[in-house]
């Protein structure tokens, strides 16, 4: 495969954040670094029936501090008022005003915006309106607030971007897949700039009753904020979190023809599916392994050069030892000797916005030479035996990371971001 020239390189011109440890990105990065756990007891909702009174919220979040009036914050679900939010902070974070942009520009800006549930919230309280007051009581609101493409619509509506617009809906590789179309479509001419990312705002009765039933949530009650506890032998399933992230995506040439700042550049991608179950991993780890090579191939990036993996490491009995072998299938002797993450420790596990956020603490790795910790694991597992730069952060040269993200229905896509020099 052919190293791509740096005109053809798509690179990374701004992030947006809003995550249960900080609301942008600079608060967010300061947080991870110091090891900082967003779990806390549930406030969204009384807990008083479930096994799980835990999660990692969004709180404090006002939507007019993120340009989001009263009147139009009433009409939008949570969900597409944290994806609003995030796209906010990236264009300002790119130096991008769409509004001084001219019509053809816009035209050729898109965006790809993944959630695994989306208007979740909104379904569940017009379900009971329906249950209790009848159909004609149903909000006319309903549909357009509550379904997963309307984050990735109203961006659009929001900046006048009429490039290509649409939504991944891949449960938690949801923000990992709508970063890599905009990849994709980049490269295949179909826009010259992209806002991508992810955003969940799932923290409700019925979801965490779900993920409940099916035994997948800590039940770390009375230590929220050390339930989350990937590798460790005493894990006992994911806490959840909601929030967002967003990148700007454009060709290094025209990034720096207009003067942007460049974080990173995203090199490659790997998709795979595990083939296995709705909802447990591959024992073997395979899909996994396939989306990792596949990413390092992408990016012609031999497995020696990666420095770090951000992990999708959901501290979940049967996830984190298969990824952990995943991993050394796919590096071998390497793997020892990258430093891992499992961030998911501090902001929980924000399903469909998950890998966008983490996407974004992959970059700023990138950037800044150092590695996020990870927290709350005492007594490793068999078998779970990599540098996980447990409690404290590294420092350290990151000159290319993969972010990885797994979802429910066997769906695994591993991102490669790169240093860029000069």
């Amino acid at each position: 495969m052919a190293t791509p020239s740096a005109s053809d390189a798509i690179v990374v011109t701004g992030l947006g954040a809003l995550t249960p440890i900080g609301h942008s990105v600079d608060a967010f990065w300061t947080h991870l670094l110091a090891g900082t756990s967003g779990a806390r007891r549930i406030t969204k909702f009384d807990t008083t029936d479930f096994r799980t009174e835990i999660a990692c919220e969004v709180r404090d979040f006002d939507p007019e501090d993120h340009g989001i009036d009263f009147k139009s914050a009433r009409r939008q679900d949570l969900f597409s008022q944290y994806a609003l939010a995030v796209a906010r902070e990236a264009l300002r974070d790119a130096d991008l005003a769409p509004d001084d942009l001219p019509e053809e520009e816009r035209n050729q800006f898109g965006v790809v915006f993944g959630t695994g549930i989306g208007g979740g919230t909104m379904f569940m309280e017009q379900a009971e309106v329906n249950y209790e007051r009848g159909p004609r009581r149903i909000s006319p609101f309903f549909v357009p607030m509550m379904i997963s493409n309307m984050a990735a619509g109203l961006i659009a509506m929001e900046y006048g971007l009429g490039g290509p617009n649409h939504c991944t809906v891949s449960a938690c590789a949801s923000g990992n897949d709508a970063i890599a179309d905009g990849l994709m479509l980049l490269k295949q001419g179909q826009a010259d700039r992209m806002l991508v990312g992810g955003t969940e705002a799932s923290i409700n009765e019925l979801c965490l009753g779900g993920f409940g039933a099916m035994r997948a949530l800590s039940t770390r009650n009375d230590d929220p904020q050390t339930a989350s506890r990937p590798f460790d032998v005493d894990r006992d399933g994911f806490v959840a979190g909601e929030g967002a992230g967003a990148l700007i995506l454009e060709r290094r040439e025209a990034a720096e023809a207009r003067g942007a700042r460049i974080y990173a550049e995203l090199c490659g991608f790997g998709k795979s599916n595990d083939a296995h179950h709705y909802a447990a991993p591959d024992p073997e780890g395979k899909g996994a392994a396939r989306a990792m090579r596949q990413a390092l191939d992408d990016a012609d990036v031999a497995p020696e050069s990666v420095d770090h993996i951000n992990l999708h490491a959901t501290s979940t009995p049967a996830g984190d030892p298969v990824e952990t072998s995943a991993v050394k299938r796919v590096f071998g002797e390497h793997a020892y000797a990258i430093n891992c993450s499992a961030t998911k420790s501090m902001t929980g596990h924000l399903l469909g916005a998950a890998g966008a956020i983490e996407a974004v603490a992959t970059v700023l790795a990138v950037v800044n030479d150092e590695v996020p910790p990870t927290i709350n694991t005492e007594t490793l597992d068999d078998g779970c035996d990599l540098d996980y730069t447990l409690h404290e952060s590294k420092q350290r040269p990151v000159n290319v990371a993969l972010a990885n993200a797994f979802g429910f229905g066997g769906h695994n896509t591993t991102l490669a971001f790169r240093k860029v020099e000069g």
